[in-house]
């Protein structure tokens, strides 16, 4: 057998886990036929078929899931060796990738990350804002902020915080519709909603908490396009506080009866907590929450809809 080159291993590990050529070139920050050409030698070193390509994507053969096993073993090793040398530097210096949801990131994080990377010269803060959660088994992060404690993977976690969802509408739309008494009135009235296939995670199906013969007619797969939405008089919208809280003119419907509760976890890999860079992006990012509870749990302690 031919020797293969390691570094074929960081390709291969890419598309085994993105299922694609341009997923793992986007990953890798590669160009696809380069992932394509490291992953052919490697075949070829080893004299195996690693990949079934099909048009819908690249799946591992049986000769694959045996080598997979083995790379994500060499991986962490890597990565092992890499902390252990970070952390005996001691050094607050390199890059730090925080992913997070769209809402989260984008109102609450986004306008005081700068704080982070400003009081730290030789850090490069990244932040990765999107409807999904960031994987960290696959390396798209070094810390994640995330609507569920992670059950698998060398993870660590810790809640964040909780944080509260309440029904919004514009200024005007109370005098312009029906009144809103009970839970029951809602029905009545026009929902904007997430579009189902497209919701990422259980947590973000607000409706059927709060009453299951809602029927939205409008359906955005985003909350800040909600919130816009919402603004404009398009109807009632169930929305996170601290992100209703950037439009003032925004106006809280049934506030004692309707207050649904989700969770924000803080999560990264078990073997790279401890690194001065991360961890000085986890405490700033838990002190920041810390420091502004309210926009998060604004009638903390009252009565709570699930």
């Amino acid at each position: 057998m031919r020797e293969f080159e390691w570094n074929d291993l960081r390709f291969f590990l890419a598309v085994a886990r993105f299922g694609t050529l341009t997923a793992a070139a986007q990953h890798l920050h590669a160009d696809h036929t380069t992932i394509g050409r490291r992953v052919r030698t490697l075949e070829a070193a080893l004299k195996a078929k690693l990949f079934d390509r099909r048009t819908t994507g690249y799946t591992l053969t049986r000769e694959g899931e045996r080598l997979f096993k083995s790379a994500v073993a060499m991986e962490e090793i890597a990565f092992a060796t890499q902390t252990q040398l970070e952390q005996a530097d001691n050094s607050l210096s390199g890059t730090v990738r925080i992913g997070t949801t769209d809402g989260f990131g984008t109102i609450f994080l986004a306008p005081r990350i700068g704080r982070l990377a400003g009081a730290h010269a030789d850090l490069e803060v990244q932040l990765v804002a999107v409807p999904r959660i960031s994987n960290l088994s696959k390396r798209e992060a070094d810390l994640a902020i995330g609507l569920t404690r992670p059950i698998e993977g060398r993870l660590y976690s810790r809640k964040l915080t909780d944080y509260e969802l309440g029904i919004y509408g514009a200024a005007d739309y109370p005098a312009k519709h029906p009144p809103i008494q009970s839970l029951d009135d809602l029905t009545a009235h026009r929902f904007t909603s997430y579009i189902e296939d497209l919701i990422y995670a259980k947590e973000l199906d607000y409706i059927p908490r709060v009453n299951a013969a809602i029927r939205p007619k409008l359906k955005i797969s985003n909350p800040m396009a909600q919130l816009a939405a919402t603004v404009a008089v398009n109807g009632l919208c169930v929305i996170p506080c601290f992100i209703a809280h950037s439009e003032p003119t925004l106006m809280r419907v049934l506030p004692e009866r309707v207050a649904v509760i989700n969770s924000f976890w803080l999560i990264t890999h078990a073997d790279q907590r401890n690194l001065a860079r991360i961890r000085a992006a986890a405490d700033f990012i838990i002190d920041a929450v810390k420091e502004e509870r309210d926009l998060f749990l604004p009638h903390a302690g009252q009565h709570q809809a699930s």
